[in-house]
């Protein structure tokens, strides 16, 4: 078996692991809404396009692990929103992420080494934070090949990426600071901790 075969059987296999556990989680909360529970479940969700909402950082895991996560929520009749299937050309992108985290009823990110180095990715955390303070969504924190202490404590990757956005938003540290909270809080979450290897 050549590496590239070996990691992507290894992403595969985490991907199932995860959605194994997603989807009991996913399915009952739709059962759930479609039952007994519907007139409040639908109060505290009325305008939701999406089932699930995923965060990623692109270049980490695009073409692998959330790719394998996407298809098999999507091939399990599951809506998900995911940025490149999502929004169209034209488009503003800020708007489009802010209005489906608000139209979703889960949101699934995905922690990688370099999660933190992206706004966009640090930006959409905080406005799923922000939800799920407002409205009480789901939040699922997915740790991929990083440790939830790691992202909570903002050290290693995330420490040399905060050393970077300090220096870019030096005038806009209230927004950094922003980001640090969030990271904080959804760390201490119940997720799931994924090794790549």
């Amino acid at each position: 078996m050549n590496t590239s075969t070996y990691w992507c059987a290894v992403d595969l296999e985490n991907c199932f692991i995860l959605f194994r556990s997603l989807k009991s989680l996913i399915f009952a909360r739709l059962e759930m809404a479609a039952g007994k529970y519907q007139e409040s479940y639908s109060s505290r969700f009325p305008n939701c396009k999406y089932q699930v909402f995923l965060s990623f950082r692109g270049e980490d895991t695009r073409k692998n692990f959330t790719d394998h996560l996407y298809t098999a929520l999507v091939q399990a009749g599951i809506h998900t929103f995911r940025d490149d299937n999502e929004i169209r050309r034209g488009e503003n992108i800020d708007f489009e992420l802010q209005k489906a985290i608000q139209e979703s009823k889960i949101s699934i990110i995905v922690f990688s080494k370099d999660y933190a180095s992206s706004r966009w990715c640090l930006d959409e955390l905080v406005m799923i934070m922000e939800r799920k303070r407002n409205v009480d969504c789901i939040v699922l924190p997915v740790f991929y090949d990083v440790d939830p202490s790691q992202v909570g404590r903002q050290t290693r990757s995330f420490s040399a990426a905060f050393v970077e956005h300090e220096k870019s938003f030096n005038k806009e540290m209230e927004r950094v600071n922003g980001w640090r909270i969030a990271l904080k809080e959804v760390a201490d979450l119940a997720g799931m901790v994924l090794g790549d290897g």
